[in-house]
């Protein structure tokens, strides 16, 4: 079957304030607030759409691997590893809760950050190769 999936265009993110969270997303990494009310914003972020959803109390989009660890299910990408340490400073700075630089064992380096509503993103130090190549997945 050849694939017919070009991106990944929207993700939802469980939040318990959208109006507060997409203040602190436009903030904290930059993104673009392009609708907001009570139940949801709809941010840009790194090329791609986010809505944060208000959810339930202590709702999360994290979850637990196979041995108990709590663990994120988004990775954004940035530009070598000054770039990763950069946006670490920077992010520490801005008083966000951050992860050490860590070895994974894998090219690059990562962190882990969270939001207020203790949402978990890692950051990895590599550009996906569609990205090297042309700038965007559908250059490659």
């Amino acid at each position: 079957m050849e694939n017919q999936l070009i991106r990944v265009g929207t993700t939802y993110i469980p939040v318990s304030d959208p109006r507060v969270s997409a203040a602190w997303y436009k903030e904290k990494l930059g993104a673009e607030v392009n609708y907001e009310d009570q139940d949801k914003a709809i941010i840009d972020l790194a090329g791609q759409s986010f809505f944060l959803v208000k959810a339930s109390e202590n709702e999360k989009a994290n979850f637990f691997d196979q041995k108990g660890a709590e663990r994120f299910s988004l990775t954004f990408e940035v530009d070598g590893i000054e770039s990763l340490k950069s946006f670490h400073h920077t992010l520490h700075s801005l008083g966000v809760k951050t992860g050490v630089i860590e070895n994974r064992g894998h090219a690059g380096r990562n962190f882990v950050f969270s939001d207020p509503d203790g949402n978990l993103f890692d950051v990895w130090s590599e550009l996906s190769s569609a990205f090297r190549k042309g700038g965007s997945v559908e250059n490659s």
